[in-house]
Formats: C-alpha cells, structure tokens, sequence
C-alpha cells in the first residue's frame, strides 16, 4: 500500500468513510522516518521532488550549540535524550528528532567561560583567575636570622668589585635601550587600537546588562542562575535541538535557560513519575 499523505484515504468526523474520486499521485507519497540515534557519524543524501537533495542523518553524536545569554557557540558531545514532548519511546531509544530536550556535554563551555572570565564553573565555589596572593608572615623580632657558612676576606672582595661593577653598568644600559624601544613600540599600537576600538564602539555601542555582567565579575559574582551552575559542576547541560536531523543531517540548538529550562525540568519531573 505505501505511506501517503493524502487525506482521501481517512474517514470524516462522524466516522464516515470517504470515496475516493482519483487514484495515488506521485507528489503525496511519503518516506520511512528516519529516527536518527547517537553514535558515529553516518549521512546519506535523497533525492527529492525537482531535483533537490535532502540530508539524512541515520547517527549524529555531536552539534554546534548555542548559548545565548553569553552569545557564544561551540560544537559539543551529545550524551542522551531527556525529553520529548510526543513520545516516550523517543527518549527510551535515544532518537534524535526536532525539539527534543538532549543533555549535552558542558566540557568546551566550561574552558571558554574559564579563558574569558578566570571562572572555572565546575568547582563549587568558582574563584578569579589572577588574584594577589596572601603576604608571607613576616619573622618575629626576636628569631634568629642564618649566617652565610662560607665568609670571604676584604681583600677577595675588592678584587671583583671593579669588574662587577662594569658589568652592572653595561647591562643597565642595554636594557634602557630595550624598555625605550618597547615602550615607543608599545605606544604605537595602543594608538592604533585605540582608534580602531574608538571607530567599534561608536558603530556598536556596549549594551547596559553587558557591562553589569563585567561589573559582576569583577567583584567575583557569577551571573548565572543556579539550575545552569548545577548543570556545569555535574559535567551536561540541558539542550533543545532547533534542526532536523533527518532533513538537514545536523543536530544543533542551543542551550535551556531561564523560564523555559524551568518549564522543561517540571515537564521531566511528571514524565519520570508516570
């Protein structure tokens, strides 16, 4: 019989059934779904209507995802299906399918918070990178000091304090000609960037909630709500895939946030009681 999609072959609300007035078309057959499952890469490409190409992706193990609040994408592991909204089975066989909630490896997201901010996330409680470390305890006034064993006479001394002499000399030289070309050369490119960035900033202007996150920072608070630090200290991230991998061969999305990870965390409570 074959998979169509006509609708001349269902019957009517009340049950009736409807008569056929014309044959099967070539333009309303349909295909095997393609229940992509994670694992090595595998694609193959169909043939469509018009001479087009679609993408099948029969297994995908990573995509590129997105996180939004920080605007920054990058291409991650897939690790297993959580969710989806129109079948159990789905998650139960790991398919890979249009909105479905996938928990995510949080590995390269963690290094480019840590490389941008000094903030390793998967700690319990993160601290800045290139802090001043605390003073060393000063000796008490009545502790000893260590005397050198090895004692040298005067005239020893006098003997190479000439030539250490010329030598401190020659080197404090070399070294202001070094600083002073390093200098002239450094203010040469601050100039230039500073211009370049002047030109930026006046095209695209740094948004308020920006610079409050780098205000945030500064003082050592992260900006992040705690169902996503959680995420980052158990390794996965919750992820909703926005592409179909049976029609495009890819499996991107971007990250949960906010009100709807809220929403999707409920919706997996419910699931995991039923």
């Amino acid at each position: 019989m074959g998979i169509s999609q006509d609708s001349r072959h269902k019957r009517r609300k009340s049950g009736g059934r409807l008569i056929s007035l014309k044959k099967k078309r070539a333009y309303e057959f349909g295909r095997q779904p393609t229940n992509t499952k994670i694992g090595p890469k595998k694609v193959t490409d169909i043939r469509t209507r018009g001479g087009h190409t679609k993408t099948r992706a029969l297994r995908l193990e990573t995509g590129n995802f997105s996180w939004g609040t920080e605007a920054v994408t990058r291409k991650t592991r897939i690790i297993n299906v959580l969710y989806n909204a129109t079948n159990n089975e789905l998650v139960r066989t790991n398919t890979l399918v249009k909105g479905s909630v996938v928990a995510i490896d949080a590995g390269p997201f963690r290094q480019w918070y840590f490389s941008r901010y000094g903030l390793d996330l998967s700690l319990e409680d993160p601290k800045v990178k290139g802090l001043p470390k605390a003073p060393k305890q000063e000796k008490a006034a009545g502790e000893p000091q260590k005397k050198d064993a090895a004692t040298s006479t005067d005239a020893d001394k006098g003997k190479g304090k000439k030539k250490k002499l010329d030598k401190q000399a020659r080197a404090a030289k070399a070294k202001e000609a070094r600083e002073k070309e390093a200098a002239e050369k450094k203010a040469k490119e601050e100039s230039q960037d500073h211009k370049k960035k002047q030109d930026h900033y006046e095209i695209k202007p740094v948004q308020t909630h920006i610079l409050a996150k780098r205000r945030q920072r500064l003082k050592g608070q992260i900006p992040l709500e705690s169902a996503v630090l959680d995420q980052f200290r158990q390794g996965r991230l919750y992820a909703v895939l926005s592409s179909s991998p049976g029609q495009v061969g890819r499996a991107d999305g971007y990250i949960l946030e906010g009100e709807e990870l809220g929403f999707y965390l409920r919706k997996m409570v419910v699931k995991k009681k039923k």
